[in-house]
């Protein structure tokens, strides 16, 4: 809608996780770093958390973009699953058959699965992504997979990724087993305000093909406020701020603008009130390796739809069908232009046409009468060529005309 007024090849600010937008803030670096060590590293569990809307899916689609390929993954994103149900799930997705075999059969042929891959040097990730959900005997269910494994290292990778409380789960008493496997833990913190303002200028810029709008210090610290560096709120106002700037053609987003937004979404409920907001909790501690977990209460998180109010979008799509109205003009004007041109062209080589057969007639005729038979003992004379006026005359006229040039085509009838 406003990507032609803004000079932007797409939306920035889309709420799908795009690994194309990924903005490498500190804790993302790190929780990069962390699992692609935990995953080189042949070691345990890797477990990362993050609020709703901290960027934990696109994260994960950047580390599974940059795997090489001897890395075979296997991801589950439907989590509500029994043990059972949960390990059928795992087999399917590394391309292996479950139907009529008991759960002892399926252990025994994923366990095959995993050493012939080691042997051909390849290595197996499991992604478990809303890892939340699973209950412990699912869990539990997981971590009796951990035990395949070689005298030196793991046969299965496994990479847990979820909201704060599965940590929670993770500290239940029937998991110590489970927790002292987890080998690397990362939490996925919220941007602070300079990550959030360079974190929305990154997003502005990717996704230019020109000179973007970007925001000012004091719009993206408003921004920053509140959203709390949650990515994906910082999303709902930049795109809002963005679709209001449209409608009203302000070519500049400002504080100004920003304010307004903010009020708009406050008013149809997108974001809750200020006065209302408390202050973001502070990320729980690391799931230490070896040792018992403090568990964690989950800071509850918004969770905003991307509706923007009915004045606000009926003046944007007013102003998109204008433009619409006015390009579909533009082109139908373009496309009478080139269709006259056509038939011009179409009128020249017919006109062309003619006159080269008439010549090519009056040279057959020419050569016919001039030419005797062999039997009269008399030598064939050489036909008469077309003089160099006249073959210029057609030959020139077609030339030009293939070359463009129909005036002077014109000019030559």
């Amino acid at each position: 809608m406003y990507e032609r007024f803004y000079n932007l090849r797409e939306r920035p600010f889309a709420l799908s996780p795009d690994p194309d937008y990924l903005y490498l803030s500190r804790v993302h670096s790190e929780a990069l770093d962390s699992i692609r060590y935990g995953i080189e590293s042949r070691a345990g569990f890797i477990v990362i958390t993050g609020d709703i809307g901290a960027g934990k899916t696109t994260l994960l689609q950047t580390l599974l973009r940059r795997l090489d390929e001897r890395t075979t993954v296997a991801r589950l994103v439907n989590t509500t699953l029994e043990p059972r149900e949960l390990l059928e799930a795992i087999m399917l997705d590394f391309g292996l058959e479950t139907t009529g075999k008991s759960k002892p059969v399926m252990l025994r042929d994923l366990g095959q699965f995993l050493v012939k891959a080691r042997g051909q040097g390849r290595r197996l990730l499991l992604v478990i992504d809303e890892a939340q959900n699973l209950s412990a005997p699912a869990l539990e269910e997981v971590r009796l997979l951990s035990n395949l494994e070689t005298e030196k290292s793991k046969l299965l990778q496994i990479l847990l990724v979820g909201q704060p409380n599965l940590r929670d789960t993770i500290a239940t008493p029937g998991l110590e087993q489970f927790r002292q496997r987890v080998a690397v833990s990362y939490h996925l913190s919220s941007l602070d305000a300079p990550e959030t303002e360079a974190y929305i200028n990154y997003r502005l810029d990717h996704a230019a093909l020109g000179t973007p709008p970007h925001f000012p210090p004091d719009a993206a610290a408003l921004v920053h406020r509140r959203s709390g560096g949650v990515p994906r709120i910082i999303n709902v106002i930049c795109d809002a701020a963005l679709v209001f700037g449209y409608a009203e053609e302000r070519p500049q987003i400002d504080l100004p603008l920003i304010r307004d937004v903010l009020e708009e979404l406050e008013s149809t409920g997108i974001l809750p009130a200020e006065t209302g907001r408390t202050s973001a909790a502070p990320a729980p501690p690391d799931v230490p390796a070896r040792a018992p977990h403090r568990a964690v209460t989950p800071r509850p998180e918004p969770q905003p739809v991307a509706v923007l109010p009915p004045s606000v979008q009926e003046q944007a799509l007013a102003r998109a069908a204008q433009e619409a109205a006015s390009r579909a003009a533009a082109l139908s004007a373009r496309e009478q232009a080139v269709t006259q041109r056509e038939q011009e062209l179409a009128e020249q080589r017919r006109i062309l046409t003619e006159e080269y057969r008439l010549l090519r007639g009056q040279r057959l005729q020419a050569t016919a009468g001039a030419t005797r038979s062999p039997r009269d003992g008399q030598s064939r004379p050489t036909p008469a060529r077309a003089s160099a006026p006249a073959q210029d005359g057609w030959r020139g006229r077609l030339k030009r005309l293939l070359s463009g040039d129909s005036a002077g085509a014109a000019e030559g009838r």
